[in-house]
């Protein structure tokens, strides 16, 4: 039994000594490559802004196809006489205008230009 007790402590004094090592190679490489908290908040925030365009651009693309979709289905449920083709148009332009107002609302309210 001692034997084994004693295999046991020496593997996790091992582990323990390769534990730290890892930690302090970690540690002494990390900061070689670690930049300032500010720095690093401010180029987030300029690759974050610099997404906001092609985002909104996406935004008014993904509205334009859901125009068009709405207006085949309102145009359909037009067709066959539908009682309910306005509340079916109100719902899919109200959707194509939310798009597009929530993407202006955003960018004039963060300031992105």
């Amino acid at each position: 039994m001692k034997s084994c007790n004693r295999k046991t402590r020496k593997f996790a004094l091992k582990g323990a000594a390769m534990a730290f090592t890892v930690i302090a190679i970690t540690a002494i490489t990390g900061s070689a490559f670690a930049q300032d908290g500010i720095e690093g908040i401010e180029e987030a925030n300029q690759k974050v802004r610099s997404y906001f365009a092609a985002g909104t651009n996406l935004m008014y693309a993904v509205g334009a196809i859901l125009g068009l979709i709405g207006a085949v289905k309102v145009y359909q449920k037009w067709n066959a006489g539908d009682q309910d083709t306005g509340k079916v148009a109100a719902a899919w332009f109200g959707s194509c205008i939310f798009l597009v107002v929530v993407a202006t609302v955003i960018q004039s309210f963060f300031g992105i230009s």
